[in-house]
């Protein structure tokens, strides 16, 4: 399918959002939802309803019928609660991400500490979005990883950027030259070539040729991979 995206609960009275890109001429998300609680999960099929590039395809109440919904339904995303009877969301992702892996899993969770944040990087999930977060980030939330990017609201995103700097280097971050530590660190952001070009006053195509020694030199050819190398490195305590 030929798609383009790019975060959460909340009110109804915001639910009107404008999209982040202009859907008119694209496919629809496929949008599976997983949360043992019947009250949030109408609530997000009620908020998701309203954004004309996205439609809820399923329900699951728990991580065993997550990849049951996923293998039958292959959502594209699938919003992935954590904490639920059965098989736990970080379970059910790894699982998904493994036999599933077009179907890109999105954590909503309440949980914000660095140890659930290294678990969820480390289970495959591509983003994570707080369910106290606007309801824009969710909408951006999806349409990103839905893309093939990853998505970590900006409190994530903070935290990979101090300690990518103020990190000494490991073997693998010392392969790295200062420029693509920077690039690095905006892809951790989950920033576009262009909007890295931009931020770093480069080309695009400069951009893409660091991506590609970064790639190369630190064996890890996804963005993806990067986003949870970048997070995996100790650069956060746990």
């Amino acid at each position: 399918m030929n798609k383009s995206k790019q975060g959460a609960t909340g009110d109804s009275s915001r639910a009107n959002l404008t999209p982040v890109v202009d859907a008119r001429n694209l496919d629809p998300i496929r949008v599976l939802l997983v949360d043992d609680h019947p009250i949030v999960r109408r609530g997000l099929r009620s908020f998701l309803a309203k954004q004309k590039h996205l439609v809820v395809v399923g329900e699951a109440e728990n991580g065993k019928e997550a990849i049951t919904k996923a293998n039958t339904l292959a959502p594209d995303v699938v919003l992935m609660d954590l904490e639920m009877p059965k098989m736990d969301g970080l379970a059910a992702t790894a699982v998904l991400a493994r036999e599933q892996p077009q179907s890109k899993v999105l954590i909503v969770t309440m949980h914000k500490d660095s140890q659930y944040l290294m678990r969820i990087i480390r289970s495959g999930a591509r983003g994570y979005v707080s369910k106290e977060a606007d309801p824009g980030d969710l909408i951006r939330a999806i349409e990103s990883v839905a893309a093939g990017r990853s998505f970590y609201g900006s409190d994530v995103s903070g935290i990979i950027v101090n300690n990518l700097k103020a990190d000494t280097g490991t073997l693998e971050t010392k392969k790295l030259s200062p420029r693509e530590r920077e690039v690095l660190m905006a892809i951790a952001e989950g920033l576009t070539n262009k909007e890295i070009a931009a931020r770093l006053n480069l080309g695009v195509r400069t951009v893409e040729t660091h991506r590609e020694r970064i790639m190369r030199k630190l064996n890890i050819h996804s963005v993806a991979g990067l986003t949870r190398h970048a997070l995996s490195l100790g650069l956060i305590s746990t």
